[in-house]
């Protein structure tokens, strides 16, 4: 199970890291690049900018809340090295 979250959190962030790259930084990116003229023409400028602006805040909330699952799943009975840390009297 953590690895399924673990490849699902991965996937999460690559995609984040795309769809930020992909914003328009004050007017100019590489929106336009990657097929924003077309885009543009199909859904309009605004249209085009918001539907990223919402994939990025959802796919930001999704790996806050994979990172958080996935924490709560990990093995808790494993022991550390504090597990084994001798206090002298």
């Amino acid at each position: 199970m953590t690895t399924f979250l673990t490849i699902l959190t991965a996937l999460d962030a690559i995609l984040l890291t795309i769809a930020v790259l992909v914003q328009n930084p004050k007017g100019g990116g590489i929106d336009s690049t990657f097929g924003g003229n077309s885009a543009n023409q199909v859904f309009g400028a605004a249209k085009s900018a918001d539907f990223i602006e919402k994939a990025t805040w959802y796919l930001a909330a999704g790996l806050f809340i994979l990172c958080i699952v996935t924490a709560l799943t990990v093995n808790h009975g494993a022991v550390g090295v504090i597990d084994d840390l001798v206090v002298p009297n």
